[in-house]
């Protein structure tokens, strides 16, 4: 379960290269700023993506998230069974299991986000089934995809009892993509939560939003396209559920970090909860992608304490800290066509591949205490 790696570069890598003048630091200077924290008014917490493949990994995560945090995220971002929905056939048995899995580790005392995918990887349609074939269609508003995915929702809700659900991820790339197939996509929208509310009418529905696309578009109408999301965002949803990498925006200290949390405050007239982000510890560098963005210890724990000031100044309702750990021991298990997509984020964890604790760790602990 976790974040699908297949994602299309070109929609928001814009920057590739930052000037540093060290990779890896001996130690970081503290940022006073953060000690205005003195009583935590937002959750904070992780998803639930290992470290590594094996069932010991996976146990292990959650037990590390049991310990550091109090709401977390499970994310069904894979594939859609739209067969079995559509025809009320049996469900497969590697989505089943999945759930099965997760649900049986499901945390107490801890608040739940579930996040779930419509759209396939590049942001541009339907996700996929699991024989890889998208369901006849004439518009992303058609009542069959409408039945079904409702049907898909319904189901995971069920199994899942979420305290917050985020019906669609990254949907605002889609309208990067098809004008045509944003205004489907709201049309069906519209439906879907209309049918959810009245079923739970209590369960917090939002559609996450990526900022790093969003913010200083690269788009030939940007003003048009940022209006168009903050009032799709402030007019339809119970929460801004944002998904934010800065290293994809060429962000690299406080004040590039904050000019993006500037840009969404201002924009933003309803409760915001970041329901994905993360930052690079070290040097990332892709040949294949001719890529390579320079960072260090110091310039995550920077991205996190600006994360976390924001947080308790703007009072977010909760943060979502990707992964956890470096998952050097994941990447290793991945094909060779998916290894250079897969590292993009692999070295993003507030502990390191060999569970080591990062300075972010230390900052994240502190703030999780108070």
């Amino acid at each position: 379960m976790g974040k699908n790696i297949l994602i299309i570069l070109s929609i928001f890598i814009v920057s590739t290269s930052c000037n540093k003048d060290e990779s890896n630091p001996a130690s970081c200077e503290n940022d006073n700023s953060i000690d205005i924290i003195s009583t935590r008014n937002f959750k904070m917490g992780f998803s639930t993506w290992s470290f590594g493949p094996d069932k010991a990994d996976k146990e292990e995560t959650y037990q590390f998230i049991a310990s550091n945090s109090d709401i977390y995220s499970e994310q069904i971002d894979n594939k859609i069974p739209w067969n079995a929905w559509i025809n009320g056939t049996v469900l497969p048995g590697e989505f089943t299991d999945d759930i099965e899995f997760s649900v049986s580790r499901k945390l107490s005392n801890h608040q739940l986000l579930l996040s779930v995918s419509l759209l396939n990887t590049g942001r541009d349609n339907l996700e996929e089934d699991y024989d890889g074939s998208i369901p006849e269609h004439s518009t992303l508003n058609d009542p069959i995809i409408e039945n079904a995915y409702f049907k898909h929702l319904q189901y995971l809700i069920t199994q899942f009892n979420p305290d917050y659900l985020v019906i669609a991820m990254e949907v605002n790339d889609l309208k990067l993509k098809s004008n045509t197939k944003w205004n489907e996509y709201k049309l069906l929208m519209v439906n879907i939560r209309s049918r959810l509310k009245a079923i739970y009418p209590n369960l917090q529905l939002s559609e996450s939003i990526t900022l790093h696309n969003w913010f200083n578009p690269e788009v030939d109408n940007p003003a048009d396209y940022i209006a168009e999301i903050a009032n799709y965002i402030n007019q339809n949803l119970d929460f801004a559920a944002i998904s934010f990498y800065p290293f994809f925006k060429g962000e690299h200290n406080k004040s590039e970090f904050q000019e993006a949390f500037d840009f969404l405050n201002s924009h933003i007239n309803i409760p915001i909860a970041f329901v994905e982000t993360t930052h690079l510890a070290e040097n990332l560098s892709i040949s294949s992608f001719d890529l390579n963005i320079e960072s260090n210890v110091c310039e995550q724990k920077e991205y996190l304490e600006t994360l976390l000031l924001n947080a308790y100044n703007y009072n977010y309702k909760f943060i979502i800290w990707w992964a956890y750990r470096d998952y050097d021991k994941l990447w290793a298990t991945f094909s060779p066509e998916f290894q250079d997509i897969g590292k993009l984020w692999r070295d993003t964890g507030l502990l390191d591949e060999n569970g080591k604790e990062r300075p972010s760790y230390t900052v994240w602990k502190d703030i999780f205490n108070k």
